[in-house]
C-alpha cells in the first residue's frame, strides 16, 4: 500500500528495529489476501471495489481507533492469547483499520505480571512466559526501573527477553550483558516513547504496559555475571543480578 518513498523508509526503519520486525512476521501470512484484495476485488466473491483513498486518516480518528483498540484488548484477562488474523481498510470517505482477533485460555506461569491483570501478548511477550528456562529481576532503588531478563541457553549463546517497568520517556535504552571477567555485550537497544513503559498508575493503557523485547548474546549463560539497562547517554537504570 506505500508508495516508493514511504516503502523506502519502511524497510530502512525495519533493518535496524527488532520490535517492528517482530510485528512484521505476525502479518506475513497477510500478504497473498492483501495482494488480492489490491489487485483483483472482483476475485473475490462477493467484494466491494477498493476505493481510492485521497488523504491519510487523519491523526485524531486514527489516534482514537488505535486507544479503542488498546482499552479493548486490556479489559481481556491475562489468560486471553490475541492473534491477528486480518486487516483491512474499506471506508469511503477515510481509511479505518479492522481487526479480526480470536482468544483462547493459555495458563501461562510465571514473570511479575498478577494474576488477574490485563495481558497483551506480543511475540516477546509470549517467548518470555512460554519459552525461557530462567529468570532474574531488580528494581533500581533510585530510577525505580524494574527488569526481568528471561534466559533460554542456546547453541550459539543466550536467548534473552527482557520484561521493562516504570521506565519513562522520550529516551533510548540499551540491554547490556556484562560477562565475570568484566567483558560487555549489547543485548538489544530500543526507544521508549514519551508515556513510557510499565508506568504504574498510568490513565493510558499503552503506558501502563510493560515493554517485552527479544535479545540475544554470544556470551554463554554461565559466564554471565549481570545485566545491565542503559541509556544511550550512558546513565544506568537498573542493574540486574544472573
Amino acid at each position: 500500500m506505500l508508495d516508493d518513498a514511504q516503502a523506502s523508509d519502511f524497510e530502512a526503519h525495519l533493518a535496524g528495529c527488532a520490535r517492528c520486525a517482530a510485528h512484521l512476521d505476525e502479518f506475513a501470512g497477510m500478504e497473498p489476501m492483501l495482494a488480492m484484495l489490491a489487485e483483483a476485488p472482483s476475485a473475490v466473491p462477493g467484494a466491494r471495489p477498493v476505493p481510492h483513498v485521497p488523504e491519510k486518516p487523519a491523526p485524531r480518528l486514527l489516534g482514537g481507533l488505535m486507544d479503542e483498540v488498546a482499552r479493548k484488548r486490556h479489559r481481556r484477562s491475562r489468560r486471553s492469547r490475541y492473534w491477528v488474523a486480518a486487516a483491512a481498510a474499506l471506508i469511503v470517505g477515510g481509511p479505518v483499520a479492522a481487526f479480526a482477533v480470536t482468544s483462547g485460555d493459555d495458563d501461562r506461569g510465571g514473570g511479575s505480571v498478577a494474576v488477574g491483570e490485563p495481558h497483551p501478548t506480543s511475540p516477546a511477550e509470549d517467548s518470555f512466559f512460554e519459552h525461557m528456562t530462567e529468570k532474574v529481576s531488580a528494581t533500581d532503588p533510585t530510577t525505580r526501573v524494574g527488569a526481568t531478563v528471561g534466559m533460554e541457553e542456546k547453541a550459539w549463546g543466550t536467548h534473552t527477553v527482557l520484561e521493562l517497568k516504570n521506565v519513562k520517556g522520550p529516551q533510548k535504552c540499551t540491554l547490556v550483558a556484562v560477562s565475570k571477567t568484566g567483558e560487555e555485550e549489547i543485548v538489544t537497544s530500543w526507544s521508549v516513547p514519551q508515556w513510557g513503559y510499565g508506568i504504574e498508575g498510568a490513565t493510558n493503557p499503552t503506558a501502563k504496559a510493560p515493554l517485552y523485547v527479544h535479545g540475544g548474546a554470544a556470551m554463554d549463560r554461565e559466564d554471565i555475571a549481570r545485566f545491565e539497562v542503559r541509556t544511550f547517554d550512558g546513565e544506568r537504570l537498573v542493574e540486574i543480578g544472573a
